[in-house]
């Protein structure tokens, strides 16, 4: 019984990194929260300017109307492109996204609701030594 406890131990000890070729890289930026607000005139953002790296847009819909939010990027090329889920009158919706350098339109279908520009700057400082992070 003994034997084979001790054949276990030993393969369980030598399997244990060894040969692993693992790179700690850096952790990616804290997420922040990007707030929105969509109203019969216009779609507001705050704050219009940021660095790169993980957003968690949360957005409220003051119309009288269900809205769909869609964050894009302003280029020719493909590129970053996100949309929530329908945002019911006086309710919220969210969406979460990693945005890169760049500028972007926030805005909802159509053309009677004036869209929100963002401004994305280069890459936030990583979180790697930010204690308590998820």
């Amino acid at each position: 019984m003994v034997v084979p406890c001790l054949a276990v131990a030993a393969a369980t000890v030598v399997g244990c990194g060894g040969g692993s070729d693992y790179k700690n890289e850096p952790r990616p930026p804290s997420p922040i929260v990007v707030t929105a607000s969509i109203s019969k005139a216009a779609v507001s953002v705050s704050p219009k300017r940021f660095g790169a790296g993980p957003i968690t847009l949360i957005v409220t819909n003051q119309t009288s109307a269900s809205q769909q939010l869609t964050v894009e990027i302003n280029s020719g090329a493909a590129g970053f492109k996100g949309r929530t889920g329908p945002i019911n009158p006086r309710d919220t919706g969210q969406l979460k996204a990693q945005l890169a350098r760049g500028s972007y339109s926030v805005h909802v279908d159509g053309n009677s609701i004036k869209p929100a520009r963002l401004t994305v700057s280069r890459e936030r400082p990583s979180a790697q030594n930010d204690l308590l992070q998820p």
